[in-house]
Parts: C-alpha cells; structure tokens; sequence
C-alpha cells in the first residue's frame, strides 16, 4: 500500500508538518508581489536556477560536467563531449519543457516516461520502465555493500505506476490530505517503486517541480530546488532510508521525507524573497549574485568554489567583484593562481 493510499484515511498531521505547510502558504500567498519585480533581474535568477538544476541533480547521481563547460552544456547549443555532458543538457531540456508548458503537462505514465526519455538524452533504456529488477544498494567507502532498500519489482512495476498515478488524482479529489503533503508522499512513493533502471532520483526531483507548479509554487523558477536538494543531501538519503522502511507493508514513517521536502520548498522561497530584496538593480544582477555567493561560502574559499556557486556569472565579472572587496578591505588573497584561497576578513580586523 503507497503512502498516498494510506493517506486516504485521513492521517493525523505532526505539528512541524503543519508548521511547514503555513509557512508555505503565506509565502505562495507573497509569490505574485515578488514576481512583480524587475524583469531583467528575475530573468537573471532563472537563467541561475535553470543552471544549477541541470548541474545539481545530475552531480547528486554523480553525472558532472567541467566548470568550463557548464554555460556552454546547459544554456548553448554547442557540440557535446560525453555522455556525462548529454545528460546534463538533457535535463536542462525536461526543465524547459516543464517551466513553459508545465500547465499542459498531466501527472501521467506519458509524463513521466517523457521526462525520464528528456534525462536521459534518449540514451540506452531512456523512457522505458526497467526490465530487471534493481534494489537500491548502499557502497561505504571500505569497501563495503549493503541492500538499503527492495524495490517493487520489474515484473510489478507498471501495475505499480498506475497505481500511484491514480492514487495522486484521488488525492487531489478526496483533499484527505493538504496538497503538498500529497506531492512530498508520492515523491516517496515513486522512489521506493523505482520504476528505472537509471535516472530514478533526477525524474522524482522534476516530478516536485511540475507538481508544485500544478499547485501554483513556482518558487523552483527561479530558486533551484534540485541544488538546496543537493546542499542538504545527506539529510535526503537518512529521512528516505527512515521513511522507507517497511513501506511494502504499509508500515512505514512517511513524515521524516515528507518534512524534508517541505522543509527544501521554505528554504527556496526564504532564499527567493532575500535574492529579490537585495538585487539592487537590473545591470547589478551579476554582481550581486557573485556577492551573494561569496556570504554563502565558507570563510576560506578558491576561485573554483565561487563558480560552482554563481554558474552563469563569467570569470571575468567575478574577478571584478572580488577585486571591489579586497579594496574595501572585506577579503584577502594568499597565493596565486589556481592554488590562490581567498578569506572573508573578520568583523575588526
């Protein structure tokens, strides 16, 4: 029995859970205000989010792509160089296909089979329920390897699919649950099914933002969802590996994911309403994402670690901007070249 199924019976909803869920409606209910801002800069955050998406959800799976190449993969047209880089803007193209058509799209087998297609660059087994079955298992770092989790089986997996899909839609009818604790149950739903071979993780991640648009959440565009995911992911692996168990039974504790993800959707709007607070005006949007970045790295940080965190900001403008606080005597430099560290100089100092 699915999370959702259960769900039917009305649950009893934990306090943090509730919390969770008005902190969220009072920011869906401040969305309109913010996207009323200057076009230009949220024209800047989108291009930053549809970036780090593509980038964040396939590094979680460890698909990764040059710093070099990251603008060129995910917003050109260029030729590719590997697979790695195939499927990095084959996911940038599932996000486009959700941010501009994501009303037309129904939570479907069609849907989700054309997104995990998109994800996967079309390669291999992309768009087909996998034909094997395939529990999710655990590698440690010695060596070690471990079941963390039976899957549904492939012989069972289409049936299960269904399944899910019509216990989504009785769940929007029934209303036994508030929405977005139904978004966050099927998520965990759907990976413990684990319909693919590959790919399962990347396809849940788009499945909450088409979701959440459905609902009328749109913070994921222009906050990446996928890369808080990846800035909390060690807490996403623990609350799916709690609340994953004994879930083919119908015994398990859905409430660590669920709160995980509305945790990961305050985080976004949180992060949305300080961003537009703060871009001064249109021609400084570059910049103050590079010094957004900055108050968001460690104290200590390289040249490497400030793109990876400002993607779609050139080398150059980031240079400029470091260049401005270390004249106003904000950071300092140690070494040269691509050794060189910078540090946030502390408040006195």
């Amino acid at each position: 029995m699915t999370t959702l199924q259960l769900f039917a019976e009305k649950p009893n909803i934990p306090t943090t859970t509730a919390w969770y869920l008005a902190d969220l409606g009072e920011a869906r209910g401040k969305q309109e205000l913010y996207t009323k801002q200057s076009p230009q800069r949220l024209k800047v955050l989108r291009e930053h989010a549809l970036i780090e998406s593509a980038i964040s959800s396939n590094r979680i799976e460890g698909v990764t792509v040059d710093q070099s190449r990251v603008k060129a993969v995910v917003l050109g047209k260029s030729l590719l160089r590997d697979r790695d880089e195939q499927e990095i803007r084959g996911y940038r193209d599932a996000l486009k296909l959700i941010h501009e058509h994501g009303a037309k799209l129904a939570i479907s087998e069609k849907t989700i089979l054309r997104l995990h297609r998109l994800s996967r660059a079309n390669i291999g087994d992309a768009g087909k329920y996998k034909a094997k079955d395939s529990d999710i298992i655990e590698r440690s770092p010695d060596g070690r390897v471990r079941v963390r989790f039976n899957t549904v089986s492939g012989r069972k997996t289409p049936a299960a699919m269904r399944e899910l899909i019509d216990a989504w839609r009785d769940s929007l009818d029934e209303r036994a649950v508030h929405p977005l604790i139904g978004i966050a149950a099927m998520n965990l739903d759907f990976l413990c099914i684990h319909p693919f071979r590959d790919g399962n993780g990347r396809v849940s991640r788009l499945l909450l933002l088409l979701q959440c648009y459905h609902l009328g959440y749109e913070v994921g565009r222009f906050i990446s969802l996928e890369r808080l995911i990846e800035e909390n992911k060690d807490r996403y692996y623990e609350t799916l590996e709690q609340s994953s168990q004994g879930w083919h039974e119908g015994k398990h504790d859905p409430w660590p994911y669920i709160n995980y993800t509305l945790y990961i959707l305050k985080a976004a709007y949180r992060e949305f309403e300080d961003r537009v607070g703060t871009l001064s005006a249109a021609r400084g949007a570059k910049t103050s994402m590079v010094l957004d970045a900055i108050e968001h790295l460690p104290d200590s940080f390289r040249m490497a670690d400030l793109e990876r965190a400002a993607p779609n900001v050139t080398r150059d403008m980031i240079r400029v901007v470091l260049n401005r606080l270390k004249k106003e005597n904000k950071i300092y430099c140690e070494g040269r070249g691509a050794a060189a560290v910078w540090r946030k100089r502390s408040k006195g100092r």
